[in-house]
């Protein structure tokens, strides 16, 4: 059975996401930014990738990667290392560059007037071939969740994400009030 994540009433699915959309698989290198003090599609990430794969858990809060690393380790995962960033510096967060096969952007960029900058940090980051996984809020009223003006909007990123070196793989309902997104760098 799938484990669902609620934000409010928003549900995300991170087995579901990362294991049918993204195809994260054993043995992967993956960055997950902005990953918050739940670290729900860390851990996730650390299920799936195994002993042999490591997941970066990134936020620009401590008390938040303090938590992950808590969690990771109650739950037997040794795979979590976590990155204090401010992932709208390029060149801030201390993970070799072109190292990752995947990077996860999950409800961050709502949460920065630098989206541009976010995503080119992670660029730098992530191995050619390597996929950027993008969730956010829909750009549907909604009485909880960020402001309406607060969301990302989608053309932006369609616009946006291909000029630094991406094609789009799949756009997908990650659940009611989300998309996702998975480009290929």
């Amino acid at each position: 059975m799938a484990t669902i994540v609620s934000s409010g009433s928003a549900l995300l699915d991170p087995r579901g996401i990362l294991r049918d959309q993204l195809h994260v698989v054993p043995g992967q290198m993956v960055g997950s930014f902005g990953c918050g003090g739940g670290g729900f599609f860390t851990l996730e990430t650390a299920r799936l990738v195994g002993d042999q794969g490591q997941v970066y858990a990134v936020d620009i809060m401590k008390t938040a990667l303090s938590s992950v690393d808590g969690k990771a380790k109650l739950q037997g995962f040794y795979n979590v290392k976590t990155v204090w960033s401010d992932l709208e510096i390029y060149g801030a967060t201390d993970i070799p560059e072109t190292s990752l096969d995947q990077g996860l952007l999950v409800n961050i960029l709502f949460q920065s007037k630098k989206q541009e900058a976010i995503i080119r940090e992670v660029t730098r980051l992530l191995k050619p071939g390597g996929k950027l996984l993008i969730i956010d809020w829909n750009d549907v009223q909604v009485s909880f969740g960020p402001a309406k003006e607060d969301r990302v909007n989608v053309e932006w990123l369609r616009g946006i994400v291909p000029q630094l070196g991406y094609q789009e793989e799949k756009f997908f309902d990650a659940g009611q009030y989300h998309f996702g997104m998975i480009y290929t760098r």
